[in-house]
């Protein structure tokens, strides 16, 4: 009877997935406005597709490159004797369609997006509420075929094992732990690309055009004006999707692999039935989203809230019989111990539940442009650049704490609550069920994702269509209210941001724990973990110079794209006659492909480096030092995600601030001060920050993927 429950997987992912296609219509049901704003839209469109098709052009080619080489470790082995592969036999297929979900995710989501930038401006011109509809179902299908394609993938794989190879639970549980090395090596590209794209055109376009040339945000003379727009959607869309993807799948199969030793087939099933109902309370939640005219912030914030908070209530209470249901439904002593256990089991889920929303509450609270902390940043214009610049990073350090310490804590009361304190018959068992309760409670984190990527989405679309209404000159009162949606679609963003770190820290505990087993399963003995150890102590040192490594490839990759913006767009000002007039057309297109050469070039390095550290390490320091590498990259990577995310997201709504009359507004030396600290953080927020939770879990993708290759040949 179990098993068959399984199967309500796929019917959640065809609820997700048929919601978006019907949103996606609603959405193509607007019009586009006048000839002129179709035509803006039409090349944007244009670019981004050019870009993605690139993009994925060379991805299939790495793709196809490590099928191959996963094939033959997983294959040529058993061919000379050898009991098995050196990687699980079922490896390089999930591999495959890993990367092939959440690819298309993120181009769907694009596709969407770019086709409701201009109806969002339209709709602007009638109401904002209107405006924040539009806008606000195009991020809806970007959030729903995430989790639709998401849960999809990992439902079918588990029933294609059990029916197909009549694979048992436990062989199921530790293999599906590996398939996330497709999900997260995608999510790492179009993360990285997609962000060294958007952020390029971005600061190239503000730095010669507000600063220099002294021209509003996305004047149509400006000739990084379209690239900027398109990388909205290739990184703020498409990339931050593929991004989520990740953390969706990473906290499903995690648990999986926590749960499946002791409560068998329910640990696996417990997070399928989460899922969906958190697809089934995300889609309720999305129906309670909408403002009045001339909302200000807070009002937009509070109606965004509505939204999430509702979804969170419905899957809070919806956690409980579900987790009576499996624990009752179970069998033999499996079934007994979950039965035992079930109340801390539901307790861990609604911390999950809870940590996601004070996660949500500080990055919020350091970011929104209605609180103390970004207005005191906004403040510190009147003194120059300088102090702009340290007050932005002097907030990001300090709103490291609250998310830091919230998951920390989560996880430790999640461990205890679940069966960590040796109440159970078994020391062993008792361990395993704390390490299940931290797991369940990442799957409650990331339960509601639907609804929570869908208030993250909607802010590059309303971002282009602020573009769209000053590039085609519509009334003040619309770009005013594609502003105010664009400004609380920053404050979102980075709330998802952090919502995406914070279940990153979840599942790499238990990747992490996973790793942990298989490698002392492949050496046939216990490791020495102890902090004392060398190989552990040298692994700390090399996650965490990793991590820095990796922000500081990242952030030069968009420094020195930018660079090449800046001059082309001096050179266009400087030999096309009339364009500071307005009377010849900038050359749009050179800047368009000075950004997707750049993004595509760049962004193989910090990708790279995700797959070579963890392999390196395992041969020179064998499995110790693995786990210390990854305990580094995953504690460095945390904090230096959340100081990232939230001073660029902090300088964003400084000058955004600014812009609406405070400070001197626009065209002021305030304002200009508060530009450069806003292109300061545009590589922080959107390109280095988010980028770390791949990082950790890339990372933690190849050491499960390649635990065979590096214990068999280490040097240890």
């Amino acid at each position: 009877m179990m098993i068959n429950l399984f199967w309500l997987g796929i019917v959640g992912a065809a609820i997700a997935l048929v919601f978006a296609y019907i949103q996606s219509r609603r959405v193509l049901k607007y019009s586009e406005g006048s000839e002129r704003m179709a035509e803006i839209a039409a090349d944007i469109r244009t670019g981004a597709k050019a870009y993605m098709k690139r993009q994925y052009t060379s991805v299939v080619k790495f793709f196809a490159v490590v099928f191959v080489i996963l094939c033959l470790l997983a294959f040529i082995p058993p061919l000379f004797g050898a009991d098995s592969g050196l990687v699980n036999r079922f490896a390089p297929f999930a591999f495959i369609t890993g990367g092939f979900f959440t690819g298309l995710s993120g181009y769907i989501g694009m596709k969407v997006a770019t086709n409701a930038n201009a109806r969002t401006a339209n709709a602007a011109s009638e109401s904002l509420n209107k405006g924040l509809r539009v806008s606000f179902s195009s991020g809806t299908v970007m959030g729903f075929v995430v989790v639709g394609f998401g849960l999809l993938d990992i439902t079918a794989w588990l029933l294609v094992l059990r029916f197909f190879f009549n694979a048992e639970a436990l062989e199921i549980g530790q293999a599906m732990v590996k398939f996330g090395l497709g999900v997260a090596s995608m999510a790492m590209f179009a993360r990285v690309g997609g962000g060294i794209f958007t952020k390029a055109a971005d600061v190239g376009a503000d730095l010669v055009g507000k600063v220099e040339v002294g021209i509003p945000e996305d004047d149509p003379r400006n000739p990084a004006v379209i690239a900027d727009n398109v990388g909205d959607n290739v990184g703020d869309v498409a990339g931050m999707g593929a991004d989520l993807y990740e953390a969706y799948a990473h906290a499903i199969i995690a648990t999986f692999a926590l749960g499946v030793g002791i409560y068998s087939w329910g640990g696996m099933l417990l997070p399928i039935l989460i899922s969906v109902a958190g697809i089934i309370a995300s889609l309720i939640g999305t129906f309670f989203v909408r403002t009045k005219e001339q909302a200000d912030q807070k009002s937009l914030l509070r109606s965004l809230h509505m939204g999430t908070f509702l979804a969170a209530g419905i899957a809070a209470v919806s956690a409980l019989p579900l987790t009576f249901l499996v624990a009752r439904i179970s069998e033999g002593e499996f079934g007994e111990m979950m039965q035992s256990n079930a109340w801390g089991i539901f307790g861990a889920i609604i911390i999950g539940i809870i940590s996601g929303l004070l996660i949500g509450y500080f990055t919020e609270y350091y970011t929104s442009d209605t609180n103390k902390p970004t207005r005191e940043l906004a403040a510190s214009s009147e003194t120059g650049t300088a102090t702009v610049m340290i007050g932005g990073i002097s907030l990001g350090m300090k709103a490291t704490v609250g998310p830091v310490l919230t998951v920390a804590a989560a996880a430790l009361i999640s461990f205890f609550i679940s069966g960590g304190h040796a109440s159970l018959e078994m020391m062993d068992s008792a361990f395993q069920a704390g390490l299940y309760g931290i797991g369940i409670a990442s799957v409650g984190l990331v339960a509601t994702l639907g609804i929570n990527l869908a208030t993250d989405a909607f802010g590059p679309v309303a971002d282009n269509a602020g573009g769209i209404a000053e590039m085609a000159k519509l009334p003040e009162e619309v770009r005013q209210r594609t502003d105010a949606l664009d400004s609380l679609g920053n404050t979102t963003a980075a709330t998802g941001k952090g919502f995406s770190i914070g279940a990153t820290g979840f599942s790499a505990l238990a990747l992490l724990v996973s790793y942990v087993t298989l490698a002392e399963e492949s050496l046939g003995s216990n490791l020495n973990l102890t902090v004392t150890n060398p190989p552990v102590l040298i692994g700390l040192f090399i996650g965490v110079v990793t991590a820095f490594f990796f922000a500081a490839l990242t952030i030069s990759a968009v420094h020195k794209a930018a660079q090449s913006v800046v001059i082309e767009v001096r050179r266009q000002f400087k030999e096309i006659v009339g364009l500071m007039e307005g009377t010849a057309k900038a050359d749009y297109a050179s800047c368009v492909d000075i950004c997707t050469k750049s993004a595509l070039r760049k962004m193989v390095a910090p990708s790279l480096l995700a797959f070579l550290v963890p392999i390196g390490t395992g041969i020179f320091l064998d499995a110790e030092g693995v786990v210390g590498m990854l305990a580094g990259i995953v504690v460095a990577g945390f904090a230096l995600a959340v100081f990232m995310m939230t001073s660029g997201g902090a300088w964003d709504n400084a000058k955004k601030y600014i812009e609406a009359g405070n400070h001197g507004g626009k065209g002021s030396e305030q304002h200009k001060a508060a530009v450069i600290g806003d292109t300061v953080g545009d590589p922080f927020k959107d390109t280095a920050g988010p980028s770390f939770n791949i990082l950790i879990t890339l990372s933690s993708a190849v050491s499960l993927v390649f635990v065979g290759v590096t214990t068999a040949f280490s040097f240890l």
